[in-house]
């Protein structure tokens, strides 16, 4: 008799633990599925964020072309796609994400260089205060913006992977240039920087989908 109860008793302790290990890894589980949506939702919408932004840079610098085409004055149709001012190519380069972030970044600080020396040519030659004068400060800021939020991105994405230096070494920049030089290769740089940010809309967009997985549809309703 006392064999038949000790071996019920060590049968219910077995059922016992048997449930409590099935619990215990089901909520292992939820918890692991809880953590990964999570860091989807994080994913997606930090990605979203640098979506929306390049964006609105690049609405903004279709208006600063504008502006800055209406204060050169007297300029031939087809100027702004003039060559020869080693102004960056407009296109991402790269295969795996990493490169095409890293590729994005390197763009960007590139630009910002660009930027920079257009400012200060259009200080020489517009009045102090002059619309022109300020959109370009705007564009220059939005710029570091941007490209604080793409090296955000990288390291967060890719926190093993160094960004690499330019392939070419620190920007290149022109020689001294006429008055004349100078308003083409402002109106150049901006209509180059405008193409990179529309590429770059479509690569942030490509991004964030093969990076931040969608979440499963719920199958509750399934069989019904």
């Amino acid at each position: 008799m006392n064999g038949h109860v000790k071996s019920m008793n060590f049968q219910q302790r077995a059922e016992t633990a048997a449930t409590l290990l099935c619990f215990l890894l089901l909520l292992a589980v939820d918890s692991t599925k809880t953590v990964a949506a999570a860091r989807n939702r994080e994913c997606s919408s930090d990605l979203e964020r640098t979506l929306r932004l390049t964006k609105l840079i690049h609405r903004q610098t279709g208006v600063l072309i504008k502006t800055y085409k209406a204060f050169q004055g007297e300029m031939g149709p087809g100027v702004c796609k003039a060559t020869g001012f080693d102004v960056p190519d407009p296109n991402i380069s790269g295969l795996e994400p990493s490169e095409r972030m890293a590729s994005m970044y390197t763009h960007l600080q590139a630009f910002s260089s660009h930027l920079k020396r257009v400012q200060e040519q259009q200080t020489d030659l517009q009045l102090p205060g002059s619309i022109v004068l300020r959109k370009i400060n705007e564009s220059r800021v939005q710029n570091k913006r941007l490209s604080s939020s793409i090296n955000s991105l990288y390291h967060t994405f890719f926190p093993n992977l160094p960004l690499p230096e330019p392939a070419g070494g620190p920007t290149t920049l022109p020689p001294p240039q006429t008055v004349f030089q100078q308003k083409i290769y402002g109106c150049v740089v901006l209509t180059t920087y405008k193409v990179f940010l529309a590429n770059m809309s479509k690569n942030v967009k490509t991004l964030k989908s093969k990076m931040c997985r969608k979440a499963p549809k719920s199958t509750s309703n399934s069989g019904r």
